[in-house]
């Protein structure tokens, strides 16, 4: 005899099955318990068990990323909701979608300020597209459905539901199914916006066009890489979009951001029209909105992005089409327009960035010498590899030498948090176990998050870890040598043997303090599989790959 009833856990389970969703990140809390009994059942969803739940939002953030479905984490009420509250937060900024979970209180006990209690719509409003606490069971469905189409509608990004305690154990009528798989919804190109566009791209003397971002895919790479190199129009990619086009595209142009090439910011700064695709032309990529001005008479900007909202909203646009950009670059490689004669700045910016992303040995490098080893990595993995990292200097070595091939291969967070690059890097390897897959934290970054590595160890993921130790808080000494040359404060690290800690978790390890002890670990590393990791030795002096040092940066406040 079937049941008459299912408990509203069993409900929300077969709602996110019925949503597609694999895979799950957790911190088990008793607050859900309901949940992960009714997930005991469910074979075709995994139950990925994390060590911290900044890690767990991570990971579900960066799956979202790689799979522009959204990424589902749960975690337990009050101090786990906080601590994943860092995951929101970097999907919010770098529009991706996810889905966070939270484990309430149970609802007799709300407004009392009971255990764990927090406001979570009050909480995580700011910093999630849509924040809610489902109380009646029978209502699941609608709000699975809501929260996945929400997600992954317009500017993609995270919602968070609260489910209290007491409600997953409810039981409700087996009729109430869930609702079916949500897709996106359909944002078509207008073609007289289309016909605008062509109309002032053939009036230009300077283009370049800016991509990467809300919605952006396999498709709109394709078709905006055709589109751009039919007419060889420079492309640049925002801040930490670098998989967004080919690096071998001969219309490449570079990456903004943190540390980009001044011939490229240069040529942003002197274009007559930007074409901004996908891309809110953020404070990282814009160098604080400096370029493109955001009030610019002399330079036509069209913004092409799935939210209204990010168009017009800082810069003065002369005109916006509100679509998909994979729609939009579909429909800008089909369209034919003979006005357009094909610019040479295109195949120029590429001569730029290819001399500026190639390494050139110095005549007296370092011990271990950064570029050198990026670039000995890119000759030595696969030209699919992804590369994820969280904040900090050292990662502008690979932003800078590393050739994005793949996509996706990119996995780092424009939000700038720390810890990010360890649980991505677990969440990619799950997701593509057939793929290489490369973790790269600076010290600092790699202590915020690096207990994920036990989760690593638990599903035996292959995932190389590559952590650059210069024994300090790097990003911020360069800023504190700027501003206070000399005055060392706050910014010091005395650090573990991470070669060591690595081995703890079962990781084959290495160190190396040399360029050439880092290129046979790396070697040595290729023939195994599983979890390695190789320790890097760098001088604190060797600050940025721009070429900033400490004594550098002196030397220069001394001559002010």
């Amino acid at each position: 005899m079937r049941n008459s009833t299912q408990t509203a856990a069993e409900l929300l389970v077969d709602c996110l099955a019925e949503q597609g969703t694999e895979r799950l990140f957790t911190v088990p809390g008793e607050s859900f318990l309901a949940v992960l009994d009714a997930l005991h059942e469910r074979s075709g969803i995994e139950t990925v068990v994390c060590r911290q739940e900044g890690g767990v939002a991570f990971m579900a953030c960066a799956d979202g990323a790689m799979t522009g479905r959204p990424g589902i984490a749960f975690v337990t009420r009050g101090p786990g909701a906080t601590n994943a509250s860092i995951g929101v937060h970097v999907a919010y900024q770098d529009s991706q979608p996810m889905i966070l979970f939270v484990g309430d209180v149970a609802r007799p006990m709300r407004d009392r300020e009971g255990f764990q209690e927090i406001n979570f719509e009050a909480f995580f409003g700011p910093i999630a597209k849509w924040a809610a606490r489902i109380d009646d069971p029978a209502r699941i469905p609608e709000y699975v459905a809501r929260a996945y189409s929400v997600a992954i509608s317009g500017r993609p990004g995270p919602v968070v539901l609260a489910l209290p305690e007491d409600m997953l154990c409810d039981h409700v009528d087996a009729a109430i199914k869930p609702r079916p798989l949500v897709t996106r919804p359909a944002q078509a190109v207008c073609p007289d916006a289309m016909q605008a566009l062509f109309a002032m791209i053939a009036d230009a003397a300077s283009p370049i066009a800016i991509i990467g971002g809300a919605g952006w895919n396999a498709k709109a790479r394709e078709h905006f890489q055709s589109f751009a190199e039919s007419i060889g129009l420079p492309v640049a990619t925002a801040f930490r979009r670098q998989d967004a086009i080919s690096p071998d595209s001969p219309v490449y142009a570079g990456n903004l951001g943190y540390g980009p090439n001044p011939k490229l910011v240069e040529r942003v700064k002197q274009a007559d029209f930007v074409l901004a695709v996908g891309a809110r032309l953020g404070e990282a990529t814009t160098d604080g909105y400096s370029f493109p001005a955001t009030d610019h008479p002399e330079q036509l900007l069209v913004h092409v992005h799935p939210d209204p909202e990010e168009i017009g909203r800082v810069y003065l646009t002369e005109l916006g089409l509100c679509c998909a950009v994979d729609e939009f670059a579909e429909a800008a490689a089909l369209w034919e327009d003979h006005s357009i004669i094909p610019f040479d700045a295109g195949a120029e910016a590429h001569r730029e960035w290819l001399e500026w992303a190639t390494h050139s040995p110095a005549d007296n490098p370092p011990a271990l010498d950064m570029a050198a080893c990026v670039t000995s990595m890119r000759e030595a993995l696969p030209a699919d590899t992804i590369i994820c990292n969280g904040a900090g200097n050292f990662a502008g070595w690979w932003h800078r030498y590393w050739r994005y091939a793949g996509y996706p291969s990119q996995l780092a967070p424009t939000a700038g948090a720390m810890g990010y690059g360890v649980p991505a890097a677990v969440a990619a390897a799950l997701r593509f176990p057939e793929r290489t897959v490369v973790a790269v934290a600076g010290d600092g970054d790699f202590l915020m998050n690096g207990q994920e590595l036990a989760t690593a160890a638990q599903y035996g993921v292959n995932l190389l870890v590559i952590v650059v130790d210069n024994g300090a808080y790097g990003t911020i000494r360069m800023h504190q040598e700027r501003e206070y040359p000399g005055r060392v404060s706050g910014t010091q690290l005395a650090n573990p043997d991470f070669a060591a800690l690595g081995a703890a978790f079962g990781a084959w390890s290495a160190t190396a303090s040399t360029t050439a002890e880092f290129i046979a670990a790396l070697d040595d590393a290729q023939q195994r599989s599983g979890l390695r990791f190789i320790h890097v030795k760098i001088d604190v002096e060797q600050l940025a790959a721009s070429g900033a040092t400490i004594s550098g940066l002196r030397a220069k406040a001394k001559a002010t």
